[in-house]
């Protein structure tokens, strides 16, 4: 890996040239990159990255993705609650920190998680205390962020179904989308989100969950979910 071959090139030569060596995948080598035992790897190609890139990185693969196309009916009808899209709100280029946006597609009911440092981690734990408070979170549609390639285990820490977006297909998960850019209005593009406070972040999920909107017949979507709530206690 330091002679700076690309994970899917060395998988490749492996399987084409050393048949004494056990196949192995590039999003596994990837996989290893970001692990502890690859941290000199990983510096070295982030050096690199530095350098000599022009472009953002392509980002990998990620292997047994269950697609938008295969949701059932019932969700792209947004007929029943707990159905979800996914998302984040970035910071700008000098800033760091991320803003995980879980929106339900039917009451269109935010919740919103501050995700600093950005890892996979800390990314699970914002969407396990999503999951505390949304208890009725049943689906997740998400894009291809590479914070999601542990995407199975993900299904398993949240006990639901994980789907993805066609790449370069942000309709495709439109409440996120629109909910999206009504936070930058709070979250300007020129945001370092690593400085906004978790406090104000809670205050915008609750002003979010209290806006009035006609798609929802002029009610706020935490009037839905709580209706949603009592209906189930009967």
């Amino acid at each position: 890996m330091l002679d700076d071959q690309s994970p899917e090139m060395i998988s490749g030569r492996i399987k084409k040239h050393h048949r004494g060596v056990k196949n192995i995948s590039g999003a596994v080598i990837r996989r290893f990159i970001a692990s502890p035992y690859g941290r000199r790897i990983e510096a070295h190609r982030d050096k690199l990255r530095k350098k000599y890139a022009r472009r953002k990185p392509r980002p990998s693969s990620m292997e047994g993705k269950r697609m938008i196309n295969q949701r059932p009916k019932y969700i792209n009808t947004r007929s029943r609650i707990g159905d979800c899209e996914g998302d984040f709100i970035v910071s700008s280029k000098n800033g760091t920190g991320m803003i995980l946006n879980v929106i339900d597609r039917k009451s269109r009911a935010p919740f919103l998680e501050k995700i600093h440092p950005v890892s996979i981690r800390t990314m699970e734990n914002g969407m396990c205390r999503i999951k505390k408070r949304f208890p009725e979170m049943k689906t997740l549609t998400l894009d291809n962020d590479l914070l999601f390639i542990h995407h199975k285990q993900l299904e398993k820490i949240l006990n639901l179904k994980i789907y993805f977006c066609h790449k370069h297909s942000p309709w495709e998960k439109g409440s996120n989308e629109n909910r999206n850019k009504l936070m930058r209005k709070y979250i300007p593009k020129r945001s370092d989100i690593s400085k906004i406070s978790r406090k104000f972040i809670q205050k915008l999920e609750e002003k979010l969950q209290r806006r009035i909107m006609k798609c929802l017949n002029h009610l706020m979507p935490k009037e839905i979910l709580e209706r949603h709530r009592k209906k189930k206690k009967r």
